[in-house]
């Protein structure tokens, strides 16, 4: 039985204490991840148009992958009552999906950080190519620790980015201090069902943290508990699960049909280490998804 305490990194099977990591070691790992993958992002998950790198929301009026992409940007926005007017940090980016979509369909103003250059390089094209490069702005900086003044925000957006912060609460006393009063942060992840993890199990977790240069997942509860040290109010969890399953199961499904292309890459050495990892996270979160280990949701607070 493995037991998951907060604030350590539980890659590479055995724990490292909190104290062994460092945020530049965490910080080069992401950026590694990301910039190896981009071309597998786009060729086997997402598109020009939509560049997510997230799950999709499926709703009763869902069709496609894509459009359950899209969906959860709108999603997103509408949890957190986002305003054409609002100024938004999209704090950990990607290749700039949400914020363009934002720019695109509302009309935001908006920040854009992500820790790795590749990506903001990219990012700032695919906004061009979308006509929003002068609503949106990509910056290079670490969504704990970024170069902005206080109280310069309406809202903090992390869309499957805050799993990447070793400690979640760093992220949540930097959102605090840029958001104006009464500004609104909206966190959409995965997490842990439960902190104790079986033998069987285990493998799947690691497999999922190793594979998006995650170093932990938290509980719903903890993360809530987070949210309140770090003064927010008016918390309110959204579980979509649910409607995160086909989005679960259409992962899979690609990572199955492209198994037999990347037993041959990998064995004629046309796969980076990273691009295997990244692969096995479609079988992995599969098993966790449908063995209720990870739940999926959205938490909205007020500062």
């Amino acid at each position: 039985m493995h037991i998951i305490k907060p604030n350590q990194d539980y890659r590479d099977g055995p724990l490292q204490s909190d104290a062994t990591v460092s945020p530049e070691a965490l910080r080069a790992d992401a950026v590694r991840h990301y910039d190896a993958c981009y071309w597998d992002y786009l060729f086997a998950w997402s598109n020009r148009n939509d560049l997510a790198l997230h799950y999709g929301y499926w709703d009763e009026n869902t069709t496609s992958h894509t459009q359950s992409l899209l969906n959860k940007n709108q999603k997103l926005y509408a949890a957190a009552s986002i305003q054409p007017e609002d100024k938004v940090l999209d704090a950990g980016c990607g290749i700039g999906g949400s914020s363009i979509w934002m720019a695109k369909n509302h009309g935001n103003k908006m920040k854009a950080i992500t820790i790795s250059a590749k990506q903001a390089h990219y990012a700032g094209l695919h906004a061009k190519r979308h006509g929003v490069a002068d609503l949106v702005e990509f910056d290079v900086a670490d969504f704990c620790k970024t170069p902005y003044p206080d109280q310069s925000f309406d809202v903090v957006w992390g869309l499957e980015s805050v799993c990447h912060a070793l400690h979640k609460g760093d992220f949540l006393r930097e959102a605090y201090r840029l958001l104006r009063k009464g500004g609104r942060v909206v966190v959409c992840d995965g997490f842990l069902t439960k902190s104790e993890i079986s033998e069987q199990d285990w493998p799947f977790v690691v497999d999922c943290l190793n594979g998006w240069a995650v170093p932990n997942l938290c509980l719903r509860a903890e993360f809530e508990q987070l949210l309140i040290d770090h003064k927010f109010a008016q918390i309110k969890y959204d579980d979509i699960t649910e409607q995160t399953m086909p989005s679960a199961d259409y992962m899979y499904k690609v990572a199955k049909r492209l198994q037999p292309v990347q037993k041959i890459s990998q064995w004629l050495g046309l796969r980076s280490e990273t691009q295997t990892a990244n692969f096995k996270v479609g079988l992995a979160q599969h098993h966790l998804f449908h063995n209720n280990l990870v739940e999926y949701g959205i938490f909205t607070a007020q500062k």
